[in-house]
């Protein structure tokens, strides 16, 4: 019987770790976490980093982009496992999605608790990522984050619990998977500033990242996707300076239009010539208005990809 091979891209985060008078540091090898499979499943790893999510810069998610690229120029790997701090797991797994073109699997996962915590969970969902990434009914659903028992598509997915085994939750399941472009792109990445909003926000804070030349700008907003008058203001001067302003909420579940007036209200977003992104909240909003931007998308593509991200 042939073999199905996976390979495994370890990224560090807290499956990687164990406890030091410093806090939860990642120091096992990629060797480290290949997990026991099934007599016909082979795993290779591939260490490309051993650091904490939270500490990633945009630079090397698209690092993890890349690879998972290169994992599949052998036509014999079935699939790819890539383990990555949940703090920001959501984010690079989105990364990934927007670009998968290829149908084989890519399952993302982590832990919760170091590999030295009596209820370290690590190696289990290593164990079950590999298994997702080796069955083949799998093939063609994108991208997926499996942790403790859950298996969720990447898009829409969000962290909801900073201890519970499993960890993420997802805005909506039947999201659209329209991709950015077959490869990432090897330019540097755009720059995108996410940017919360709450009664009393400095309007500042808008100029601020237009000053610092941000290609783009994602509102985590109020409620159905909505802010404060000076707001507005801001974001029809950002927009004036070809900066792509991308509207989201900070608000879990439900859809992000608008729908109210009042100078903040989201309908005054909108004439502002903000976008709105109707499902992914601001983190994944982020990635993806990165993602277009680097791949030379203008502001009309956007648009067009947030519409087609929606639930028909």
């Amino acid at each position: 019987m042939n073999s199905r091979r996976v390979v495994m891209i370890t990224t560090g985060g807290t499956a990687a770790s164990r406890t030091t008078d410093d806090g939860a540091v990642p120091v096992l090898s990629a060797a480290d976490l290949v997990p026991p499979t099934s007599d016909d499943v082979t795993v290779t790893p591939v260490e490309l980093m051993a650091v904490d999510s939270s500490s990633m810069t945009t630079r090397q998610q698209f690092e993890v982009v890349r690879a998972v690229a290169d994992a599949f120029a052998d036509p014999e790997v079935v699939g790819v496992v890539v383990t990555h701090g949940t703090d920001t797991l959501e984010e690079t797994a989105f990364l990934v999605d927007l670009f998968a073109a290829d149908p084989r699997p890519v399952v993302f996962t982590g832990a919760q608790y170091p590999s030295d915590h009596p209820d370290s969970d690590g190696p289990a969902n290593i164990a079950a990522a590999a298994a997702l990434a080796a069955d083949p009914d799998n093939r063609g659903r994108g991208v997926l984050v499996a942790l403790g028992g859950r298996v969720l598509g990447a898009r829409g997915v969000f962290k909801c619990s900073t201890t519970d085994t499993a960890a993420f939750d997802t805005v909506n399941a039947g999201l659209p998977r329209p991709l950015v472009a077959d490869s990432a792109p090897v330019a540097l990445p755009s720059r995108v500033d996410l940017v919360a909003l709450y009664p009393g926000v400095s309007p500042g804070t808008i100029a601020a990242a237009v000053e610092q030349r941000a290609a783009g700008i994602v509102l985590s907003a109020t409620g159905s996707g909505n802010t404060h008058p000076d707001i507005t203001a801001q974001v029809s001067l950002a927009v004036h300076r070809d900066v792509v302003v991308v509207v989201s909420t900070r608000v879990p579940f439900g859809a992000v239009e608008p729908t109210y007036g009042g100078g903040g209200g989201g309908v005054d977003l909108q004439r502002a010539g903000a976008i709105f992104s109707p499902w992914l909240r601001a983190p994944q909003a982020r990635m993806a208005l990165i993602a277009l931007l680097s791949a030379g998308a203008d502001r009309q593509g956007v648009a067009d990809f947030f519409s087609a991200s929606s639930p028909a």
